[in-house]
């Protein structure tokens, strides 16, 4: 148990410098052909943080373990919207642009009433399912491009910092790039293989460990994004991130998931008789989201109680996982 737990902690470890350093070859590639910084953005830097829940969740998939994936989609979004998020708001409050949020918001609710219908309805994730949730991150993904190269100054971008150091060549970029998606997909097979050990040991539901301290350790470069941005006085950017990572979470971590290997809607702990994850995960998913979007949307501002509200119920969540 104990090897199990240091291989757990090194697997969320990789996952997270191997995201970094997959960003940064990434994103010196993409400069060095000199694409606008919003294409980049959008793009590279996007997925590149949103990589270590892909990875898991296909593994978990892949591995016959769809509680691993499911878990790890819903929880990170619950996640990031009431833990990173909510840190961000309840720290910072403010006005935010509702005209590059609304965009990410109506493809994320969208996504998640498909996501809805094969949980509650189809009470699996199947194949068409997943090519569907491909396309729509597809689609997103293109508005979202289009959008950023028609008004750049909607949009804010972090230039990145010069360290006072040498440039770096092309070889190096590739390198870092390997390297890190090296380090991702190493990092996701430990976090999933000793994830469910762990589990087992101590009794609890795959579908627990993934929807928090899994989900946790692979939304870490949300969190780091997003109180990097309230240092640099941009707790909005952290925003944005966040949302659009959630639409990630939805239509590219499950479709790749649910493409490689489809699988059934899992059962882990149950509340009056019911599958929790119906009663309680996917509709506190939704709710904060809820929390979240649609009173800044409709006041043009987030305000702190929206994010001290948020933190009480992801404490609450957390709570409810390992008591039930």
């Amino acid at each position: 148990m104990i090897t199990s737990i240091v291989l757990f902690a090194v697997g969320l470890v990789l996952l997270i410098k191997g995201g970094d350093w997959f960003v940064d070859g990434a994103t010196g590639i993409a400069r060095r052909f000199h694409l606008p910084d919003i294409v980049v953005g959008a793009t590279v830097v996007s997925i590149g943080t949103t990589l270590p829940e892909v990875m898991v969740s296909a593994t978990g998939a892949m591995l016959g373990q769809g509680s691993m994936a499911y878990g790890n989609a819903i929880g990170s979004i619950i996640c990031n919207t009431a833990l990173i998020a909510a840190i961000s708001v309840a720290v910072n409050p403010g006005p935010v642009n509702t005209k590059s949020m609304k965009m990410p918001v109506i493809f994320f609710f969208g996504s998640a009433a498909i996501y809805c219908v094969a949980a509650y309805i189809l009470g699996a994730f199947t194949r068409p399912m997943g090519l569907i949730m491909l396309v729509i991150f597809v689609v997103y993904l293109v508005i979202t491009v289009r959008q950023g190269l028609k008004n750049p100054d909607a949009v804010e971008v972090e230039e990145a910092e010069n360290d006072g150091g040498k440039p770096k060549t092309l070889l190096q970029d590739v390198f870092w790039l390997i390297l890190g998606a090296a380090l991702i997909a190493v990092g996701a097979d430990l976090l999933v293989e000793h994830g469910t050990i762990i589990a087992k040991g101590l009794g609890v539901p795959e579908t627990v460990i993934a929807l928090t301290f899994v989900a946790l350790g692979t939304s870490l470069p949300e969190l780091v994004t997003t109180i990097t941005s309230l240092k640099k006085g941009h707790a909005s950017l952290g925003i944005g991130n966040v949302i659009g990572a959630n639409v990630f979470n939805l239509v590219l971590v499950s479709g790749v998931a649910v493409t490689l290997a489809p699988f059934e809607v899992p059962v882990g702990n149950l509340i009056l008789g019911h599958n929790a994850s119906l009663v309680m995960d996917i509709p506190i998913m939704l709710t904060v989201m809820v929390l979240l979007t649609i009173p800044a949307l409709a006041t043009k501002k987030l305000r702190r109680w929206q994010g001290i509200v948020l933190l009480c119920i992801y404490a609450a969540f957390c709570i409810c996982q390992f008591a039930m």
